[in-house]
């Protein structure tokens, strides 16, 4: 039986269009926002590690405590309403390029324009909002677009079961940081440290941090059963005037 689409968290055509569109290397998004004379292109889609969740519970969200938290205890996650098969899943990235100018030097503009745990191998035929555990869906109206925000540039995907213990390195690192004690984390550094990866073997789960900017929306891939193919972030902040779908 296919899982029921609920127009208030479909993505429109424009939004549907960038989430597959951006995970198809030699594509064009846009243009830079400062420099409406240089596009922006898709130039590698990647796998940048595994991740494993045992629980089925998925987190997506900043894995570094509230900044108004002095204290520094575990933030509540933002748990997925919509439970995965437990298992391990790929994380992939989207890389970009445009290059740009600054100060006489020349730069690539590589970034990461996205970034998507992969479920399933069967096409994407719908993308649609990620509600979390304490999403109210009667509150949601077309349009609206929900997610997680970070402060510090980073999101991740977690297990939700051994968050406390795979966002401890995070909060060490703030403690240190208050200390004057700036040490490294105890994380494992990925793709020249763009990524990070922390584990719990009591667990057997992981955490994978990705680059994301300000408010970032968590997407659901659905295949033509309704199964989740693919879960996503992509914020499209370093494109304006897109060029439309087809």
């Amino acid at each position: 039986m296919g899982h029921a689409a609920d127009v208030r968290l479909a993505a429109g055509a424009e939004e549907s269009w960038y989430l597959e569109t951006v995970f198809t290397p030699g594509t064009r998004l846009g243009r830079r926002p400062d420099d409406p004379t240089i596009l922006v292109q898709v130039v590698e889609v990647s796998e940048v590690t595994t991740i494993r969740v045992p629980s089925g519970r998925l987190v997506v969200d900043s894995p570094w405590p509230e900044d108004d938290d002095p204290e520094l205890t575990v933030r509540v996650a933002r748990e997925l309403a919509e439970r995965i098969p437990p298992g391990t899943y790929r994380v992939e990235a989207a890389w970009t390029q445009a290059p740009y100018e600054f100060m006489g030097e020349r730069f690539d503009g590589r970034e990461v324009a996205a970034v998507r745990l992969c479920i399933a191998d069967a096409p994407v035929v719908r993308w649609e909002l990620a509600l979390g555990v304490r999403d109210d869906i009667a509150t949601i109206r077309p349009g609206d677009r929900i997610g997680f925000n970070s402060e510090t540039n980073m999101g991740s995907f977690s297990d939700a079961a051994a968050w406390p213990a795979l966002t401890a390195p995070f909060r060490e690192f703030w403690r240190g940081i208050r200390a004057g004690n700036r040490q490294p984390r105890e994380t494992e550094g990925l793709l020249d440290d763009c990524f990070e990866r922390a584990s719990d073997e009591g667990h057997g789960a992981d955490l994978v941090t990705f680059p994301a900017e300000g408010p970032s929306v968590v997407w659901l891939g659905r295949t033509a059963r309704g199964a989740i193919a693919a879960v996503a972030v992509a914020d499209g902040y370093h494109v304006s005037d897109r060029i439309p779908p087809p």
